[in-house]
């Protein structure tokens, strides 16, 4: 097997045809079927089911293609590298950043940083945490922060942060003359809920079954942001992440504390064969510092409960 064919099987694999394979490499359409032909004889596997013209990959092309993928990721890290080198010299950083943090907090915490520490280049992608814990694992960022509905194995992690939900909705909501919502009073209303696979979304459900009240799930979302935005609109109420809320509070979004007890969390995750270099280190720390004074307006805007704690938990 050479680089070359492999390429070609690649591109039909993600392309679907010998013939877009062509046109996207520049060769002929019998230069690819050439390729796969080669490639399965120095296999000696059977890729691809020749069906009324059209190739229809085997059980083991999938299998090829996933250890391939695997090859390809890391020859694109390598390549992110090289060119994040060029641009910004060795004193830089890269992180990986899920939405709740990565469109409002963050950015604070870049703009701190960059005051003290102007020489640093960063590169902050945001991204699913999916493609966070991918981009981490395979070394394209330094460090990572995701939702806690991703699997760990293999990577060093810790609790960058966890605290309670609130409840937002749009200042006309039948609920805004309540200071704190519970349970019950979600039933029958129109709600905004996040995606089902949600860590966050699987606790509230549980509370939900338990209690017996049924809201009125109208739309579905991975974020807490389209919640927060489709709540100010007013289209109906919802559960958020207060990190993510407390950045819609000044645009006539409407922030309740809850009754009930639904943490959201971010997971801080990083190679453990990768060294953490010093501007990462720094970063942290701004991190950590905005996260506090984020957590304080949070318990300002909510307000103190009589008889109860502020509910903040976070490390």
């Amino acid at each position: 097997m050479n680089a070359r064919d492999i390429e070609i099987f690649r591109s039909v694999m993600v392309s679907g045809t010998a013939s877009k394979t062509a046109a996207l490499l520049g060769i002929s359409q019998s230069a690819v079927s050439q390729s796969l032909r080669k490639l399965e004889t120095s296999a000696d596997l059977c890729l691809f089911e020749r069906i009324r013209g059209r190739l229809v990959p085997t059980r083991e092309a999938q299998i090829l293609l996933n250890d391939i993928e695997r090859h390809f990721i890391g020859m694109q890290a390598i390549e992110h590298r090289v060119r994040s080198l060029k641009s910004g010299g060795a004193d830089r950083l890269t992180a990986a950043v899920y939405p709740a943090l990565g469109f409002s907090f963050l950015p604070h915490v870049v703009a701190s940083f960059r005051h003290r520490f102007p020489e640093t280049y960063i590169s902050l992608q945001i991204m699913s945490s999916k493609d966070v814990h991918a981009h981490v694992t395979s070394g394209q960022a330094d460090f990572g922060l995701m939702a806690d509905e991703m699997s760990l194995a293999g990577l060093e992690h810790s609790l960058f942060y966890r605290t309670q939900c609130v409840v937002v909705m749009r200042k006309d909501h039948p609920l805004n003359n309540k200071q704190v919502i519970a349970l019950a009073d979600l039933q029958d209303m129109d709600f905004i809920a996040l995606n089902a696979e949600d860590s966050s979304r699987i606790r509230l459900d549980a509370l939900l079954q338990n209690a017996n009240v049924v809201p009125r799930r109208i739309i579905e979302t991975p974020y807490s942001q389209t919640v927060c935005e489709l709540a100010r609109q007013g289209v109906g109420i919802g559960v958020a992440n207060p990190v993510t809320a407390i950045g819609y509070a000044d645009s006539g979004l409407v922030i309740k504390r809850a009754a009930f007890d639904v943490e959201f969390r971010a997971i801080l995750l990083f190679r453990t064969d990768k060294l953490f270099s010093e501007s990462s280190k720094q970063f942290l720390k701004f991190m950590r510092i905005q996260m506090s004074e984020v957590q304080t307006q949070i318990d300002e805007l909510l307000g103190a409960i009589p008889g109860k704690s502020s509910g903040r938990k976070s490390r």
